[in-house]
């Protein structure tokens, strides 16, 4: 199911029975569909779903509530019929995340740039990053910002371990790793208090969510830079009603 001519490249397939998926032509394209979502939601005007989940490229709406015959095709072409304006990024404090440029992939992301491990932390620390969507562990959000001259592969071989904390790079997205994974992100530095990315005694229990803007703060090795993180407002309402 397509949209009308002129407007941007929209698909939405079935996944499950009681759920479907929005692709969409790209990144911004998807946060801006997203953002959409939730707005008609919050009014009461998008039909019941369980969860909204954005994607690189897509958004995910499962548990439609809705589950009369032919109700879920009818949901399917409301939203290929959409026309959705360009995301509005509302003016917010960023999370100021402080990092210690001491990667071991830092010198090699240097190189890839063509400057000095100096000035990768420097172009990085002064980079405005967003949250474009969250997912491969909780807490982890990819971040969206560096342009695309500065964009690096992942690595050859990934790594059977990288420590909680670490900063990387892969492809257009930063991100931080919450907890110990296996991972082929480039590594360029660490975030001295991982343990904040997610906490489930805190509400939301993710510090990064979709949309939250983001800022590395260069920190000296040795500094406990926990304490200088700036945390988003608690949200009120209900966890179900979280996207």
């Amino acid at each position: 199911m397509r949209v009308p001519p002129g407007a941007a490249p929209v698909r939405v397939l079935p996944a499950g029975p009681y759920a479907l998926l929005v692709e969409l032509a790209d990144g911004e394209h998807a946060e801006a569909f997203h953002a959409e979502l939730l707005r008609r939601r919050e009014r009461g005007a998008l039909p019941a779903v369980r969860e909204i989940v954005p994607a690189a490229r897509t958004v995910l709406l499962d548990g439609i509530a809705d589950r009369a015959p032919g109700a879920r095709d009818r949901f399917a072409r409301e939203l290929a019929s959409w026309r959705v304006p360009p995301l509005l990024r509302e003016a917010r404090d960023p999370v100021e995340i402080p990092v210690v440029y001491d990667g071991p992939d830092l010198d090699d992301v240097a190189a890839l740039w063509g400057v000095g491990a100096a000035e990768v932390a420097a172009r990085h620390s002064r980079t405005a990053f967003r949250v474009a969507f969250c997912g491969f562990a909780p807490g982890f959000g990819y971040l969206t910002g560096l342009p695309e001259h500065l964009h690096v592969p992942r690595r050859m071989s990934p790594r059977t371990r990288v420590p909680a904390g670490a900063v990387a790079l892969a492809g257009p997205y930063t991100g931080v790793y919450p907890r110990p994974s296996p991972g082929g992100w480039q590594l360029i530095g660490r975030m001295p208090d991982p343990g904040v990315l997610w906490d489930p005694a805190r509400e939301p229990a993710a510090l990064l969510e979709p949309g939250t803007p983001v800022r590395f703060v260069a920190v000296a090795a040795g500094v406990d830079g926990g304490a200088s993180l700036a945390l988003p407002p608690p949200r009120s309402g209900p966890a179900g009603e979280r996207a």
